[in-house]
């Protein structure tokens, strides 16, 4: 039987979201996003994976674009549900390497290292499948995640700070033998300290590919970026396109 993960994004987490991530709410981080996704889309639907808030679906939707999502967080869901459009958005609760939604897609997209908050190999594997099976021949799978950070860690350490100012401090927590990550966030909100850890997996690119191919799936494009920048190896992150067998 799947396991049901934890539901990490609770309704603490779901209040400040918006304005904790709001960088990656400004139109110059969103467009390139929508744009790219919009041309994927075609004339078809999309289905987002971990849709949050609605950070991307809501302007895709803006587009044309009929966009169903998968969540797990009833919380961030209702913070969708409070924003203009957001009632537009088909929502099914659940996770998403095992939830069904209703229905055939042309896309479907995981953005914002999403993918590693499945934190089992098995569970990434079939999360792949579950998407597989939501696309129509010929569709694609979009992922947009980190290239694990690993040569930044000194040899025997396994903590690395990734954000430090007065009010916040972050720091990623490496088990190398496990291929996991626990992130460790600390802020400072209304004078008083809070602490939020939440578990990742990262994930290789190599990885990924034979995750798509044991889903019937094929690589077609790689990008540093949204705006189709190379992918090389200096890239902190990738975007990659999967196309589903004809």
């Amino acid at each position: 039987m799947h396991p049901v993960p934890k539901v990490y994004f609770d309704e603490r987490i779901a209040e400040r979201y918006d304005a904790s991530s709001a960088d990656m709410f400004e139109p110059a981080v969103v467009d390139p996003v929508v744009d790219l996704l919009a041309d994927l889309a075609g004339d078809g639907d999309a289905l987002e994976l971990g849709i949050g808030t609605g950070r991307i679906a809501l302007p895709l939707s803006q587009r044309g674009v009929h966009v169903h999502g998968i969540e797990l967080s009833p919380a961030m869901v209702a913070k969708l549900r409070a924003k203009p459009g957001g009632n537009g958005v088909d929502v099914t609760i659940g996770d998403f390497a095992a939830a069904k939604a209703s229905g055939t897609f042309t896309l479907a997209y995981l953005v914002y290292n999403t993918i590693m908050n499945v934190t089992a190999q098995d569970e990434q594997v079939e999360c792949f499948r579950n998407v597989a099976a939501h696309l129509e021949p010929g569709g694609c799978f979009v992922i947009e995640v980190g290239v694990p950070d690993l040569q930044r860690l000194p040899p025997g350490e396994t903590v690395r700070p990734f954000t430090v100012t007065a009010t916040r401090l972050g720091f990623d927590e490496y088990d190398i033998a496990a291929q996991g990550l626990v992130s460790h966030h600390y802020r400072v909100v209304d004078g008083q300290l809070q602490a939020t850890s939440m578990p990742f997996r990262y994930v290789w690119p190599s990885e990924l590919d034979l995750m798509a191919k044991l889903a019937g799936m094929t690589l077609r494009d790689r990008w540093g970026g949204w705006q189709r920048e190379p992918f090389t190896s200096a890239s902190t992150s990738h975007v990659s396109v999967w196309e589903k067998s004809p």
